[in-house]
């Protein structure tokens, strides 16, 4: 195997990251790759507690990618087992425990959306299921028994529960032990997690030490903030875009994030290489430059990493037409109505652009409803609809009334 050089690879693997301990043992581990022709076994765990991946997901699997650039062997955890214990990571209560079929439903979708970034023929997936189900209580013991309880209440999260006299399950302390062992299993070289993760990892090192295995290295990665710009990006908090989402949504959501976070965008889940990277950061420190302009270019890269080059230049042209030269797009859903009245938060419900009235009422009285342009502003309305009529709700839901 050829790998590129040391610099090359150091390069590359800090970018965007936040920790990387010990480096000078993974300069070490490299060193001994390029010697040797061994790559590298680069870890990741996932927990499929929810069906769809968003673009705060991609953060590390695409530093998986870079790994995958270099030449080193990418392992996927699957943690069918761990996400039954649910991580306790920045949670101020014990989360609620997933049943084996709803983690398997999940993960099924995951690996479908892994290899749209990871290369499929270069990835080994793993569930820890295949060991954990595998393992005699005695073994379990004997895992639980090199940590004590006062090592495990150093962790932040834990250590506020326990101050708050907020409940603790003895189920949570197996967490980061778990994905340890998950280390030691695959005698994995470097592991990644976001920046919360680090508790974990650390874990994961001293457990590989008891058992006899090279430690790991551990590199963690920054939390991505949704589309407000402040929030992690979430699919509860609604500030996420789906990585499966349509290309206008992908590209609309886009164009509605903060000018600072531009730049973290950009280096955290796009494909652009170092040096663009390097340009982009000057455009965005030139008094010259519209931000507006570089959030366009973002919006086409993150939809054509996901949709192809096509797309992308489609996205671009139906938000434009929508937003700048505020136009009804051409081509939208129909929706065909029975009768020619109705009241317009059953209207909207009935479209399918809300999911119940009261959401539809606080749509309305946000402003972000009209028909045919023309604004809504009586959340009650009796709407009459004889003729076609275009119902557009919030910034870029539209539909096609009929009659």
């Amino acid at each position: 195997m050829i790998f590129p050089p040391l610099n090359e690879q150091m390069d590359l693997i800090r970018r965007g990251t936040v920790d990387l301990l010990p480096e000078e043992e993974l300069v070490r581990k490299i060193e001994r790759s390029l010697s040797t022709g061994q790559p590298l076994v680069i870890k990741q765990g996932f927990d499929p507690t929810a069906p769809d991946i968003h673009l705060g997901h991609t953060v590390g699997i695409r530093k998986l990618r870079h790994f995958q650039q270099l030449g080193h062997q990418v392992v996927v955890i699957i943690g069918d087992y761990t996400a039954m214990v649910g991580d306790p990571s920045e949670k101020n209560s014990t989360r609620p425990r997933l049943t084996h079929d709803d983690v398997m439903a999940h993960a099924k979708t995951y690996q479908e959306q892994f290899f749209k970034i990871l290369n499929r023929e270069k990835t080994i997936v793993r569930f820890n299921g295949d060991w954990f189900s595998k393992m005699r209580f005695d073994e379990i013991m004997g895992l639980a028994a090199r940590f004590t309880v006062a090592r495990m209440l150093e962790r932040d999260d834990f250590a506020r529960r326990y101050a708050a006299l907020l409940p603790i399950s003895i189920h949570e302390f197996f967490y980061p032990l778990m994905q340890g062992y998950d280390s030691v299993v695959i005698k994995s070289d470097v592991e990644l997690g976001a920046t919360e993760q680090k508790f974990n990892l650390v874990i994961g090192r001293q457990i590989q030490k008891e058992y006899g295995i090279e430690p790991q290295i551990i590199l963690t990665l920054p939390v991505l903030e949704g589309v407000d710009g402040k929030q992690r990006m979430s699919k509860s908090l609604g500030n996420y875009i789906g990585i499966d989402e349509a290309p206008t949504e992908i590209y609309g959501k886009t164009m509605s994030i903060p000018d600072e976070v531009i730049y973290r965008y950009f280096e955290l889940i796009s494909d652009i290489d170092s040096d663009e990277l390097k340009h982009i950061a000057g455009l965005l420190a030139s008094p010259q430059t519209n931000p507006r302009d570089v959030k366009k270019y973002l919006g086409r890269t993150l939809v054509r990493m996901y949709h192809g080059e096509l797309a992308s230049t489609e996205a671009e042209t139906a938000f434009e037409q929508i937003f700048v030269k505020k136009n009804i797009p051409d081509e939208m859903p129909e929706f065909k109505l029975e009768t020619q009245v109705h009241r317009i938060d059953d209207l909207i419900v009935m479209a399918g652009l809300a999911e119940n009235k009261s959401e539809a009422r606080r749509l309305v009285q946000g402003g972000g409803v009209s028909l045919n342009s023309e604004k809504v502003t009586d959340p009650y309305a009796e709407i009459t609809v004889r003729e076609e009529t275009v119902l557009k709700v919030g910034k870029r839901k539209f539909i096609r009334l009929l009659n």
